[in-house]
């Protein structure tokens, strides 16, 4: 099969090749997908389970990619919940990764089924963006109607959804970004938006819930938003300062299959859009994780265009 490998770590996305690999087989509880779309986080290729096994042994050359949508092909040993031919998307663990090739094994309950009225590529953006913002939010952040929620990066395929989710849920948004993501992260959900470029960020005053995805100076200056008894919840690393009478929180997301269910039904019924920023082929991928300009959203490689 085609799939695109790693074996350097400190060449980032620019060392990423596209080879001949073996065809995967299904372990216990596992199933072979035929991958049809593919997503792809480029902090994949920071984090060392990329690179080696629980264990801490060299696992290169490395298969990236945890998202994927694509039709079960094999069950392995006492898989259930899944048949073959049936239509499925999900998040793989990430010390398997493995989701840029034309297969993949992947743990069936990692795996959700995926809607004929969903598209592969639709299905591909959602699992990482969105679990990353359902269990924030929901899970870590304790988001309640009528609170009021921060999120940073609102314009990026994680920070859109996280505005529509919290909107739904009876939430005031007010998104962040660049002076050119103002009207993305409006589009998105937001109520306001905070030119990170131009505007004083300590002029929204105190909210309940910052939702941050850039870090740094702007994480740590959040942090003094936060109301009393609210969460500063990070997905750019660990808090560098806390909120003075209040939680800071990072976290690893995970997947789920009951979560898929309740995000893709959103898509189904138009409550929930993806930030898709680029669609590329399994041959392009690699030019496609290296683009000459900025883009704003998820790139998806169609493995099967």
């Amino acid at each position: 099969m085609k799939a695109i490998v790693v074996t350097d770590q400190a060449a980032g996305t620019a060392g990423m090749t596209l080879v001949e690999r073996p065809d995967p087989q299904a372990a216990l509880n596992d199933v072979v997908v035929e991958v049809h779309a593919s997503g792809f986080t480029p902090g994949e290729l920071t984090w060392p389970s990329t690179w080696t096994d629980r264990f801490g042994r060299d696992r290169t050359p490395s298969i990236p990619g945890q998202e994927l949508a694509g039709v079960v092909t094999a069950r392995g040993y006492g898989t259930t919940g899944l048949s073959v031919g049936q239509r499925v998307f999900g998040l793989a663990d990430g010390h398997r990764g493995g989701t840029l090739a034309e297969y993949v094994a992947i743990e069936a309950r990692n795996l959700a089924p995926l809607p004929a009225d969903v598209d592969f590529t639709v299905g591909a953006s959602l699992p990482m963006p969105g679990l990353t913002a359902w269990q924030g939010l929901f899970e870590h952040g304790r988001l309640q109607a009528g609170q009021s929620v921060l999120v940073h990066g609102a314009a990026g395929a994680v920070g859109a959804i996280v505005s529509q989710l919290a909107r739904e849920a009876g939430a005031y948004v007010i998104g962040t970004g660049r002076t050119a993501d103002r009207l993305t992260a409006l589009d998105f959900g937001a109520s306001e938006f905070v030119d990170l470029e131009n505007d004083a960020l300590e002029d929204v005053g105190g909210v309940n819930l910052v939702f941050d995805g850039i870090g740094g100076d702007i994480g740590r200056r959040s942090a003094g938003l936060v109301r009393a008894g609210g969460t500063l919840v990070s997905i750019a690393g660990p808090p560098e300062a806390r909120p003075a009478d209040g939680l800071a929180i990072d976290f690893v997301v995970v997947p789920d299959r009951a979560q898929l269910g309740e995000l893709v039904q959103r898509v189904r019924d138009g409550r929930l859009r993806t930030n898709i920023g680029n669609v590329a082929t399994l041959d392009d991928a690699v030019a496609a994780f290296n683009p000459t300009e900025r883009i704003t959203g998820k790139t998806i490689i169609n493995v099967r265009p």
